[in-house]
C-alpha cells in the first residue's frame, strides 16, 4: 500500500509540475493564466530534477503508512492542491484562487466518508477567522490567499481531531518563524522582508499524520 502510493505520488507530482509552470507573479488575466495551467496538465510533462515529484511521493507515502483509509482520498487530493500552492507561492508569491476556493467544495465532498464532516467544516472555519484577524490586524504580513489557505487546512486537520488542528494551526506559525529568524541571523533579510507564507503553513499542517 505504502510503495503504490509513493508511486501514485510522483505520478501527482509531474502533474504538479505542469500545473504550476502555468502561473505568473502578475498575470493581466487570471482567467487565461487558469485555462493555460489546466492546459499545461496535457502537454508532455518536463523532464528534470525530481524536486517536486520525490516530496510529493513521500508525501502520499506518509499518508498512506499513517491515517486511516477513510480519510486517504480527501488527505491525497489535499497533498497534492498542496504541492501545487507550495510551488506557485513560492514562485510567484500567490495561492490562485482557482485552486484553493474549488478545494472547499472538493474536501467537504471527500471528507464525508470520514464521519466528521461537521467538526471539519467547524475545524475550517475557526482556523478561516483566525487567520482573518491575523491578516485584518497585520495586512502587511499575510494575504487573504494565505487566509484562504487556512480553511483548507483547517477543514482537513480538525477531520482528524482538535489535537491535529493545534498542531497544524501552531506548526505553520513556528516554521515561519524559524525561517525568518534564519534570514536574519543570516543577514540575507531584515524585518522589512517578505517571503510566501503559504509553504510553511502547508508543511506544518503534516504534523497530523503523526
Amino acid at each position: 500500500m505504502v510503495i503504490w502510493a509513493a508511486l501514485a505520488g510522483f505520478v501527482a507530482g509531474v502533474l504538479v509540475r505542469s500545473l504550476a509552470a502555468g502561473f505568473a507573479t502578475d498575470p493581466p488575466d487570471t482567467r487565461a493564466e487558469a485555462r493555460r495551467a489546466v492546459q499545461g496538465l496535457l502537454r508532455r510533462p518536463e523532464l528534470g530534477v525530481p524536486t517536486i515529484e520525490l516530496p510529493t511521493a513521500a508525501v502520499f507515502a506518509l499518508l498512506a503508512w499513517r491515517m486511516d483509509a477513510a480519510y486517504l482520498p480527501a488527505l491525497y487530493y489535499a497533498a497534492t492542491a498542496g504541492a501545487a500552492l507550495c510551488v506557485i507561492d513560492w514562485r510567484t508569491s500567490r495561492l490562485p484562487d482557482v485552486i484553493t476556493l474549488p478545494s472547499y467544495p472538493i474536501l467537504a465532498l471527500l471528507l464525508i466518508p470520514t464521519g466528521r464532516l461537521p467538526e471539519a467544516l467547524l475545524g475550517g472555519l475557526a482556523l478561516f477567522v483566525l487567520y482573518g484577524v491575523l491578516w485584518f490586524v497585520r495586512p502587511a504580513a499575510m494575504g487573504l490567499g494565505d487566509v484562504k489557505l487556512a480553511g483548507l487546512i483547517g477543514m482537513i486537520a480538525c477531520s482528524v481531531s482538535w489535537n491535529a488542528w493545534i498542531a497544524a494551526a501552531l506548526a505553520g506559525q513556528v516554521l515561519g518563524a524559524l525561517y525568518a529568524t534564519t534570514l536574519l541571523v543570516t543577514k540575507k533579510a531584515d524585518k522589512s522582508t517578505e517571503f510566501p507564507f503559504g509553504p510553511f503553513m502547508i508543511v506544518g499542517a503534516l504534523c497530523l499524520a503523526w
